[in-house]
């Protein structure tokens, strides 16, 4: 099976390195464009893959492939392929606003289709995907790309109705966390604490505190009294950001990027 990847930014090359290291594709099996040389050649010599300097090309020898642009990409790159991509190639689009209708449309004919939402921590093997497809896509072909996505963090098949939940509660949130994060290490740095010293120790009481939860299955809120003492630091600083909103600017904001990931 050739994967041909259309574009070669972040998300495809965290998708081609988790590939890569779970022995789902070969670099032979890979097949990438890009824009400029300069891209081309750096995942050329990073990983092995085979670069082509045509989109066009690219989606003629794929069986799968993936439209790793931007959404405003894709007035321009989809006349360019649509008319190579193989009959029975599997399109997946990782564009975050872009309906599976819109896709449709753009080709211009019947294909199968499967939108997935990703987002940064695939650089690092610890993605989050949303995937849906259209009715043309077999349960058979949809394991197979679940269990692409599944190379480089976790997957679950969503509704489309729910893509653009998706876009705000991992999607875009990644950022929402760096902001955090930068705000507990500036807290510790007030307090005395070198700032190098600072991130790693706020990095790491995130990256554990959410391992935590995923491995122990328990609610958040049950994990957050476990640290709240009576009387003690942990409430003190729970009730300041209570008084502050915490809770309800990140609501609003997850509500913000869905709002703008319906209207594009």
């Amino acid at each position: 099976m050739k994967i041909g990847f259309i574009g070669l930014g972040n998300m495809a090359k965290a998708m081609i390195s988790g590939m890569l290291a779970k022995g789902i594709a070969k670099p032979e099996e890979i097949i990438g464009s890009a824009r400029t040389d300069k891209t081309r050649e750096d995942v050329r010599e990073k990983y092995g893959i085979q670069i082509v300097k045509d989109n066009a090309e690219a989606a003629a020898l794929a069986d799968v492939v993936i439209l790793a642009v931007k959404p405003q990409m894709f007035g321009e790159v989809i006349p360019q392929i649509k008319d190579s991509v193989k009959e029975n190639a599997l399109v997946i689009s990782i564009a975050a606003g872009r309906t599976i209708a819109q896709i449709e449309e753009a080709f211009g004919k019947t294909l199968k289709v499967v939108r997935c939402m990703p987002n940064t921590p695939a650089m690092v093997g610890e993605g989050c995907s949303g995937v849906c497809r259209n009715e043309n896509v077999s349960d058979e072909e949809m394991e197979k790309c679940m269990e692409l996505m599944r190379s480089f963090g976790i997957a679950e098949e969503v509704p489309e109705r729910l893509m653009d939940a998706v876009v705000g509660v991992s999607g875009s949130s990644p950022a929402f966390v760096f902001l955090f994060l930068e705000a507990l290490a500036d807290g510790a740095v007030k307090a005395g604490m070198p700032r190098a010293q600072a991130y790693r120790f706020a990095a790491q009481t995130v990256l554990g505190s959410a391992k935590l939860m995923l491995e122990t299955g328990k609610h958040p809120g049950e994990l957050k009294d476990m640290v709240c003492s009576p009387a003690g630091t942990t409430i003190e600083g729970v009730e300041t950001l209570e008084k502050k909103g915490l809770r309800s600017a990140v609501m609003e904001a997850v509500d913000a990027c869905v709002k703008k990931s319906e209207s594009m």
